[in-house]
């Protein structure tokens, strides 16, 4: 049986173009959806075609958050009417820093999501560079989690950079920063951060200073938010003498004018990934998202 016969893409509207990338490496068929969002908020999605086979909703619960979420769960819903077999392509998986209980009383929001989406029918869960892995312990469903540093790598390993030096701007990021070294080939460290217990003010400490002076540097993470790490990093490096840096991350969320900042703080290029669309994300991931549902 041919790949077209067994699987159809369902590609939500956060995750459009990537939906028909992806349904391109397949050789499978693609069903749109169209949305129309009611004044008061609500959201009305409908199928363009009739999806067959296996079914693929790809849907990334990216900002509006809470908004996206339902489109994906209702999208899940109604691909189980048609197939007993529903992988939810979630790219970029919000909630997932609400994994665990940090302090009394807090709701574990991943813990929900995970209920809703097999509630709804789904059969496999397959997400990008999730921000925690103990996330997907909230599944009682097969999960996936797939890298996009090779794809990053790649993307970098054309560019003419001098001497460069991988940089985690944490010690939280220092597996995924040796990681990306490993795989470019280059050195990397990690920066340690300091906050200060009562103005709330983050510092910058490192003592691997002498690595940075008139090198490019790969700030590394894998999501940028509203930017305050990369950007208290870059200040940070560029005080050291270092040549170019560039912020590479999964998913970039910038909200705000984080890209503003960033770009301030002396960043000279943000690369970013496709599991949230936008300028910055030029870095195709839907061929480790292709293997990954094969």
């Amino acid at each position: 049986m041919s790949l077209l016969a067994r699987f159809t893409v369902i590609g939500g509207l956060s995750s459009e173009q990537l939906a028909r990338k992806i349904a391109t490496r397949l050789r499978s068929k693609y069903v749109g959806c169209e949305l129309r969002v009611f004044p008061d908020g609500e959201s009305k999605i409908t199928l363009k075609t009739k999806p067959t086979g296996k079914i693929i909703v790809v849907h990334s619960v990216y900002p509006p958050v809470d908004s996206n979420l339902v489109r994906a769960l209702a999208l899940v819903s109604q691909a189980r009417k048609y197939s007993s077999q529903v992988y939810a392509v979630i790219p970029y998986m919000g909630y997932a820093r609400q994994d665990r209980e940090f302090l009394p009383r807090e709701v574990v929001t991943m813990s929900l999501i995970a209920k809703m989406l097999k509630a709804v029918g789904a059969t496999k869960i397959i997400v990008v560079d999730i921000h925690s892995m103990m996330a997907l312990k909230h599944f009682q469903i097969s999960t996936k989690n797939v890298s996009a540093i090779e794809e990053i790598v790649k993307y970098f390993k054309k560019l003419c950079l001098k001497d460069p030096l991988v940089v985690s701007p944490d010690m939280g990021g220092v597996g995924r920063a040796q990681n990306f070294a490993h795989l470019m080939k280059v050195e990397y460290i990690a920066l340690e951060k300091h906050r200060d217990r009562k103005t709330g003010e983050v510092m910058i400490k490192s003592s691997n200073h002498q690595k940075v002076r008139n090198r490019d540097i790969i700030l590394v993470d894998d999501m940028i938010s509203t930017g305050g790490s990369i950007v208290k990093a870059a200040e940070h490096l560029r005080k050291q003498k270092c040549r170019r840096i560039y912020a590479a991350c999964t998913h970039a969320l910038l909200i705000g004018d984080a890209e503003k900042r960033i770009r301030r703080a002396g960043v000279a290029r943000i690369i970013s990934t496709n599991t949230i669309p936008g300028k910055t994300s030029i870095v195709d991931v839907s061929a480790v998202i292709a293997r990954a549902i094969i």
